[in-house]
């Protein structure tokens, strides 16, 4: 393997690494205002409903619905306070179930 591509591989590793490490250093979690951390605990939640959303409307190129109808599906388990497994489980087996009796 040539040095150039090991320190490109290195300088990315380090670029990636340092953004998580430094707000661990830097920023004591005693003095964060306690309404701020409940914020904060909520953004990984927000940022993946912004990723998965436009996969839910573009996962079939004819009809959104198709999407739709899994992520309701889903939500439904997930309201039912069912494991995880069983609501992505859920999800398939109806999405499953629609396009056998759709073709």
């Amino acid at each position: 393997m040539e040095s150039s591509l090991l320190w490109m591989i290195a300088g990315m590793g380090v670029v990636t690494y340092l953004p998580r490490v430094l707000p661990l250093v830097l920023i004591n979690a005693d003095r964060i205002p306690p309404r701020l951390q409940r914020i904060l605990k909520n953004v990984p939640f927000a940022i993946l409903g912004a990723l998965i959303f436009p996969g839910i409307l573009h996962i079939n190129e004819d009809s959104m619905w198709f999407g739709l109808l899994g992520a309701c599906v889903a939500g439904a388990a997930a309201y039912l306070n069912w494991n995880i497994i069983l609501v992505v489980l859920s999800s398939v087996a109806a999405l499953s179930l629609c396009s056998f009796f759709m073709n």
